[in-house]
């Protein structure tokens, strides 16, 4: 696992767009289509609207949600609804997919994960193996809608799974297997409190669900608020 502390999250959203554009183009000439998987938060948020700024084959890029709240259509609890509001208006071309989760308000949630499994795998293959997969972190150390506690941390025989209420809303997530399958993963790690399990997330301590991401393809951008209790502060 690599990491990189950078002054500010801003510092930090043009990093990561820089590296995803980077990756896109890279897997675009070597398999034809960039298959990226983006979490939600506010410096993403930041990070994506850099990123449509970026020079990306557009055409060849399949976006997919790591995870998402059940909330009505258009609602601000939606990572959907910010990737309509700070992404995908700006891009200068149509993306080649955009495969949201289909979590509308009174979603059978098991249908629905099984729907989007179905989808990812139809998309990318059997296995899916994604081209970059962004996750955030929290300050409980989940990541994706993977929280401690949930049953949801050891599915193991599908892509996509269904949680448990979490600070008001089930989630749909992608789960350990299809993250820990990607060919490479991008932390974005800004803001205060997130000191600890930043240290923990390092440390590789399977005691947080961060913990249980694999590390040799990984690489975490953080800025010095967030690293303050880390090994690099």
């Amino acid at each position: 696992m690599k990491i990189e502390c950078l002054p500010d999250a801003e510092a930090v959203a043009r990093r990561a767009a820089s590296i995803i554009a980077r990756t896109a183009r890279e897997a675009v000439e070597a398999r034809g289509r960039f298959f990226l998987a983006t979490s939600g938060g506010t410096t993403p948020w930041r990070m994506l609207r850099l990123l449509a700024d970026e020079d990306v084959p557009w055409a060849d890029v399949h976006l997919f949600q790591v995870d998402e709240r059940t909330a009505p259509e258009g609602h601000g609890d939606r990572n959907l609804t910010h990737l309509r509001e700070s992404f995908l208006p700006h891009l200068p071309v149509q993306l080649g997919g955009l495969h949201p989760m289909p979590v509308d308000e009174g979603a059978d949630l098991a249908i629905a994960a099984s729907a989007y499994a179905t989808i990812l795998r139809a998309e990318v293959g059997e296995p899916p193996v994604l081209d970059l997969v962004h996750l955030g972190l929290g300050e409980d150390g989940h990541t994706a809608s993977l929280v401690p506690d949930d049953p949801v941390l050891d599915v193991d025989s599908c892509e996509v799974a269904a949680t448990e209420p979490y600070r008001g809303n089930r989630r749909l997530t992608l789960t350990f297997p299809a993250i820990n399958r990607a060919r490479s993963i991008l932390w974005v790690v800004t803001g205060s409190g997130k000191g600890p399990a930043l240290l923990r997330l390092q440390r590789g301590d399977r005691g947080i669900p961060a913990g249980r991401v694999r590390r040799d393809r990984a690489l975490i951008l953080t800025d010095s608020t967030a690293s303050q209790a880390s090994p690099t502060s």
